[in-house]
């Protein structure tokens, strides 16, 4: 159950943060362009989208002309801007003349910019975030060919003829460098060919095309994952691995005489002993260390697993300079990467698989690791940009749409044109988020 709320306040932290940003974007040259705004909310202050339904804020203040607050509904957020039809569906003021001060008075390009203005702030804010993350903490990765200790595979991998401890060597029809890149090069790549090695024999292994729904309907995120020795990644605070001195970079080489080249088999010796005392032989650089550890009733003795744990991997490290070029390369592949695998969701077994707050919530580490953390915001912030760009009414992308169509047209759509695009993409959205949102629940039934 911890678990679920450290995964469940990063999920609210992230959005938090992507939402006000993003809404920020519209706020500022809305701002800028002596557009007045009427509110700018954190969450819906009523029940989306149906803006005369349950109306109230957990927070509010009003400051100038414009009221800030948190509503009570947590799905996005918006900026009420006069003059505008848009998620509040305020269209008492559009019956009125337009006023100087109003969305609809504004130039066809200075509305365009306060429209395209989200989408910006999230395309630039996940370029920065991932361009810290680079400088702060680098990446690593891990060349295919060095899962020296072998590989894990997923029971679909299994079923398709692959062994615990194959060592993967290469995907010839594939262009993936890296053992995390495996499955994106089956899923969107349509790669088919592994090559690997069991018993000192080279074998391959070519995967049927059916193998692409298979691993969408199992929900398999990785096909493979390396195995490792058991090393510490850092230890909880007051547990007993604190007790003993166990350091991060320690490797546990050996638990109760049995000699450990893979993490798991650690991890199940400590947890076959619950309540007893474990005797653990600790290689700490050149040096070797014996101690005693009491397991406690869980089978922990509180330390995090080190992923890759002495394995050859390639570490990036850049300085601040350094960090920009590389975050740009990361933001595009990242990007693109998304976008391809839209393409999944038009297929049967694509859509099952639709998530919504749970999914997104899923994705994020069961411990509170700020690259992690991160990480995963930067990525959440392009999917953002990419989602709110699309001609969708309702969506900044549908604004964006309709002034474009007025910019090389010189004709503007009608209010009520607008009011009426609004309300079927207000319904649109309603729907995939309730879909979404019940893929959640039904998969947390089964």
């Amino acid at each position: 159950m911890t678990e679920f709320w450290i995964k469940a306040a990063q999920l609210l932290l992230s959005l938090s943060i992507l939402v006000t940003l993003h809404e920020l974007g519209h706020f500022i040259p809305a701002r800028l362009f002596k557009t007045r705004v009427k509110k700018f909310y954190l969450f819906f202050d009523f029940l989306f989208p149906l803006p005369n339904v349950m109306n109230f804020s957990l927070f509010k203040i009003k400051r100038g002309e414009t009221e800030y607050g948190i509503g009570w509904f947590p799905m996005g957020g918006y900026v009420q801007i006069d003059g505008m039809v848009d998620e509040s569906m305020d269209t008492e003021a559009l019956a009125k003349p337009p006023q100087p001060w109003e969305f609809r008075s504004k130039p066809a390009w200075q509305r365009l910019i306060i429209m395209v203005g989200g989408v910006v702030v999230n395309l630039i804010l996940g370029f920065l975030i991932y361009s810290m993350v680079l400088f702060v903490w680098g990446e690593e990765r891990l060349p295919i060919q060095n899962n020296s200790f072998g590989s894990i595979p997923d029971s679909v991998m299994v079923a398709h003829g692959f062994q615990d401890g194959d060592r993967i060597l290469s995907i010839p029809d594939g262009s993936a460098q890296y053992f995390n890149e495996i499955g994106g090069d089956i899923l969107i790549n349509k790669a088919r060919q592994i090559e690997f090695e069991r018993g000192g024999e080279t074998l391959t292994i070519t995967l049927p095309d059916t193998i692409q729904a298979v691993l969408m309907n199992e929900e398999v995120r990785a096909p493979f994952f390396p195995i490792f020795p058991l090393g510490v990644a850092g230890v909880e605070k007051g547990m007993e691995a604190e007790k003993i001195g166990l350091e991060p970079g320690d490797r546990l080489y050996a638990v109760n005489g049995v000699v450990i080249n893979d993490y798991r088999k650690g991890v199940e010796i400590i947890r076959e002993n619950k309540g007893k005392s474990v005797e653990l032989e600790i290689h700490r650089k050149d040096e070797v260390i014996n101690k005693t550890a009491q397991v406690d009733t869980a089978g922990h003795i509180g330390f995090r697993i080190l992923e890759y744990a002495f394995l050859d991997v390639d570490t990036f490290r850049y300085g601040f300079f350094e960090a920009f070029p590389a975050a740009f390369i990361k933001t595009g592949d990242n990007l693109g990467k998304y976008i391809s695998s839209l393409s999944l969701v038009f297929t049967k077994e694509g859509a099952s698989k639709i998530g919504g707050f749970g999914a997104i919530g899923g994705m994020f580490s069961p411990t509170w690791d700020w690259k992690s953390f991160w990480s995963m915001t930067a990525f959440l912030s392009l999917i953002l940009a990419f989602m709110n760009i699309l001609p969708i009414p309702a969506l900044d992308g549908g604004h964006v749409l309709f002034l474009l169509w007025e910019i090389v047209t010189g004709k503007s759509p009608g209010d009520k044109f607008l009011e009426y695009a609004q309300t079927v993409g207000m319904i649109l959205l309603l729907g995939l988020l309730v879909f979404a949102n019940g893929n959640d629940i039904l998969r947390l039934f089964q």
